[in-house]
């Protein structure tokens, strides 16, 4: 028997995200538009719009998308224009890379698995979406020459880095789960002066780090 590919998508959106608090418009229009189950390994097609974190294949260590919710929390509060620089850290199966590039104006993203990068490239191009430039990168180390507007990281961090702040333009916003799992908190981080930033926690979730970005590990005797 063949899912209807919209009436699980109407669904995901009625029944899973709209319910947990995403009522922008913007956003719910973007969650209608790009199709999650072309981004998501083919096994996987008919659970595209579960209440699941989905594995992400091919890279050399293990690595899962957003659960639905999660990505339309991140969106909205972003909140990107469609004037708007975005970042994003950890590019993945090129999902949310894709929901950002049809709510700013231009994407940069990067992410440390080259692979991931190679196939968010491929969907990104059947999708149609041209405004975002790739890059296999490690973001810990990585050096972006530039500021955004918005700055989207994907995986968690046991602590922001100086490093991500420095992307923030003035006035930017940042959105970046932190601390340690199995309770990481969700937060809306805001470049308020060169020196100056306002954190906002949004909600509890527990998602992956970023490679080398998990806390320290402590051994007890």
């Amino acid at each position: 028997m063949s899912l209807d590919f919209e009436r699980a998508r109407f669904n995901m959106i009625e029944q899973q995200v709209r319910p947990w608090d995403v009522l922008d418009a913007r956003v719910l229009d973007v969650l209608r538009a790009v199709k999650r189950e072309d981004f998501v390994p083919a096994r996987y097609r008919k659970t595209a719009f579960a209440d699941l974190a989905l594995p992400i294949d091919g890279g050399e260590r293990p690595a899962t998308m957003m659960k639905p919710i999660v990505e339309g929390r991140v969106l909205q509060a972003l909140d990107a224009s469609d004037a708007c620089s975005i970042l994003e850290v950890g590019t993945g199966s090129g999902f949310v890379t894709a929901c950002l590039a049809q709510l700013g104006r231009e994407v940069t993203s990067i992410d440390i698995e080259p692979r991931f990068v190679e196939r968010a490239a491929g969907r990104l191009s059947l999708a149609g979406i041209s405004n975002v430039r790739l890059e296999a990168a490690d973001a810990l180390a990585w050096d972006a020459g530039r500021q955004f507007d918005v700055v989207c990281i994907t995986g968690a961090v046991a602590e922001i880095p100086q490093r991500f702040k420095s992307w923030m333009s003035v006035g930017g916003r940042m959105f970046v789960i932190r601390g340690a799992s199995p309770v990481m908190d969700a937060t809306l981080l805001t470049r308020v002066t060169d020196t100056d930033y306002r954190a906002e926690s949004l909600f509890e979730t527990d998602i992956p780090y970023l490679v080398n970005a998990a806390p320290p590990k402590h051994f007890v005797l």
